[in-house]
């Protein structure tokens, strides 16, 4: 069983960068595509990003593009999402995911592909 656990959430000022790091114990993370999801409070969950096992494919939420990338060290079992130009409306609990599938490619990624999830990290933006 693949454990995930996120870090690097907190309170940041609008404009600011935050890097979220998804780290994986259990199984080897090179076997897993990893996403990337938020949910803000009274709102649904939403994809933020998503990144394959080789990490050649990668695929960002428009809300996103241009601000936030996602990368990965199979090597240190880590996913990293590098938020930049933070908003307020990026407020939410940030929860990593992964997929047993080296064939993932993330294209039409949605929670219900991922199978394991970390606990989450709170990631709140304001002045």
């Amino acid at each position: 069983q693949l454990q995930l656990v996120e870090s690097g959430g907190g309170l940041v000022q609008p404009g600011g960068s935050l890097r979220l790091s998804c780290v994986a114990s259990g199984l080897p993370l090179y076997f897993h595509a990893i996403g990337w999801f938020r949910q803000a409070p009274g709102k649904e969950r939403e994809g933020v990003s998503c990144i394959s096992t080789s990490g050649h494919s990668t695929n960002y939420a428009d809300s996103v593009k241009g601000r936030f990338t996602i990368s990965r060290d199979n090597a240190k079992n880590t996913v990293y999402l590098q938020m930049n130009s933070l908003k307020p409306e990026d407020t939410a609990i940030y929860y990593c995911a992964g997929l047993p599938n080296i064939d993932y490619h993330c294209s039409g990624y949605v929670a219900t592909d991922f199978g394991s999830w970390g606990q989450g990290t709170q990631v709140t933006v304001s002045a």
